[in-house]
C-alpha cells in the first residue's frame, strides 16, 4: 500500500510539474530551465503509460529538451536528461539497429554533459552504463525471442505472444527505472529552484 501511495504521489507531483511548465512556457517560451523541467516531468510521467502512449510521451520529452538546448546548447542537466530520454527510447525499440541509433544519441548527450560538468558523478555513471546498454538490449531481445520459441502449442500461440510481450516490456521498464529515478531527482530539484533558493545538488545514484 505504501508503494502504491508513493507511486500515486509521484504521478500527482510530476503531473503538476508538467502543468506548471506548460503554463510557464506560454509566458516565456525561451526559458531553458522551464523546458528542461517540462521534459523531465514528461519522462517521469511516461513510466505510468503503456505501449504507444509511453513512446508518445518520451518523444514529447525529447522535443522539449531539444528546445531547451536550442536556447542554451551547453546546459548540462538538459543534455543529461536528453541522454536519458534517448536511452529509454532505445529500450522501447524492438529493432536492434533503431535501438543502437538511440543509444548512440544518448552516449553523445552524456559525453557533452560530462564535458560541461566534468566532476558530476551521475553524468559519468550514466555514460558508463549507456556504453553497455546495447548489449543489454540485445540480450533482452534474445530472451524475448527464446520465450516466444518455447511457447506452447499453436492454439495458445496468441496468448503466449501477449504474455511474452508483457514480460519483455516489464523487464524493459525495470531497466529504465534507474534512469527515471535520476531524472525525477533533477526535475524535483528544478521545481524547488523555481520557488526557493537553490538546494545542494542531489547525491549521485
Amino acid at each position: 500500500m505504501d508503494l502504491q501511495q508513493n507511486e500515486f504521489d509521484r504521478l500527482v507531483f510530476f503531473e503538476a510539474a508538467r502543468k506548471t511548465s506548460e503554463a510557464n512556457y506560454a509566458k516565456n517560451p525561451l526559458d531553458a530551465d522551464n523546458l528542461t523541467r517540462w521534459g523531465g516531468a514528461l519522462l517521469e510521467l511516461s513510466q505510468f503509460q503503456n505501449g504507444p502512449e509511453c513512446l508518445k510521451m518520451v518523444k514529447e520529452a525529447v522535443s522539449r529538451l531539444e528546445q531547451a538546448l536550442e536556447v542554451n546548447p551547453k546546459k548540462h542537466d538538459t543534455l543529461w536528461c536528453l541522454g536519458n530520454a534517448h536511452t529509454q527510447h532505445a529500450f522501447l525499440a524492438t529493432d536492434q539497429d533503431m535501438a543502437k541509433a538511440y543509444f548512440t544519441k544518448a552516449t553523445t548527450c552524456f559525453r557533452q554533459a560530462v564535458e560541461e560538468d566534468p566532476g558530476n558523478e551521475l553524468y559519468l555513471k550514466s555514460l558508463e552504463v549507456t556504453v553497455k546498454a546495447p548489449d543489454l538490449h540485445l540480450e533482452i531481445q534474445r530472451q524475448a525471442a527464446s520465450q516466444q520459441a518455447a511457447a506452447s502449442p499453436p492454439s495458445s500461440a496468441s496468448n503466449a505472444k501477449v504474455s511474452k510481450k508483457k514480460k519483455s516490456n516489464d523487464l524493459t521498464y525495470d531497466i529504465c527505472g534507474w534512469i527515471i529515478l535520476a531524472v525525477g531527482i533533477i526535475t524535483w530539484v528544478g521545481m524547488a529552484k523555481s520557488h526557493l533558493p537553490p538546494p545542494p545538488p542531489p547525491p549521485p545514484i
